[in-house]
């Protein structure tokens, strides 16, 4: 059964990695519900579309399309035995700790929705890694190895405001007629650049994406 094993939100931290006042990627498990809306543009906005997280760095992070972020389980498992740590819920920076469910394999407009007090959430984009996460985690070379393993997780833009908490049941109410997974998008912007006319076929694309892609097809 797909669920949301544990809601995370951030314990706010200087972060030295980009030169900024903190940094909110250090989420950890709350209890109970947590209310979930729309944040708002990237610049200006509220930033997490949790209430009580923070993002840190509105320059690159939060807005509407990154208001929800989304890890599996099964994938932070697989980096314990890869890494040879253990690495806890949240722990990559993520809302929401997954499990039965394939985040990397996700289509782009994919609908969620997310135990019983109405949320519906829509996959928009995948996560590109940064210094602040090599940072936090300590590994020299991360964002190279994050990047090489392709298994990002997924950002969310709410549909439907409503609650969430650890134990919610998560029902895919719709998929569309594409081939464009998160993990498309992420290869296509990182690793594999033949890929990026495929991924403008995803209607509900973030649109800083989609211009991002359009931009490096025309330049050759």
């Amino acid at each position: 059964m797909a669920q949301v094993l544990t809601v995370n939100v951030a314990h706010p931290r200087p972060n030295t990695a980009e030169g900024r006042a903190v940094t909110g990627i250090d989420k950890r498990p709350v209890t109970g519900a947590v209310a979930v809306r729309a944040p708002g543009p990237m610049h200006g906005g509220l930033g997490s579309g949790l209430v009580g997280d923070i993002i840190g760095d509105q320059q690159f992070h939060g807005g509407d399309d990154q208001a929800v972020y989304a890890y599996a389980r099964e994938d932070l498992d697989a980096w314990q035995v890869r890494l040879d740590r253990e690495i806890a819920n949240g722990e990559f920076g993520e809302n929401l700790t997954t499990a039965g469910i394939d985040v990397t394999n996700a289509l782009i407009g994919e609908r969620w929705r997310v135990g019983k007090a109405g949320l519906e959430l829509e996959v928009s984009r995948p996560r590109i890694p940064c210094r602040t996460f090599a940072n936090w985690l300590q590994l020299n070379g991360w964002v190279k190895t994050f990047t090489r393993t392709a298994i990002p997780g997924a950002y969310f833009r709410l549909v439907t405001p409503g609650s969430v908490a650890g134990g919610d049941d998560v029902t895919v109410t719709h998929r569309p007629d594409h081939d464009v997974t998160i993990g498309v998008v992420f290869r296509a912007l990182t690793l594999e650049p033949g890929l990026l006319p495929q991924i403008l076929r995803a209607d509900a694309l973030a649109e800083p994406i989609r211009e991002l892609a359009e931009r490096r097809i025309n330049a050759g």
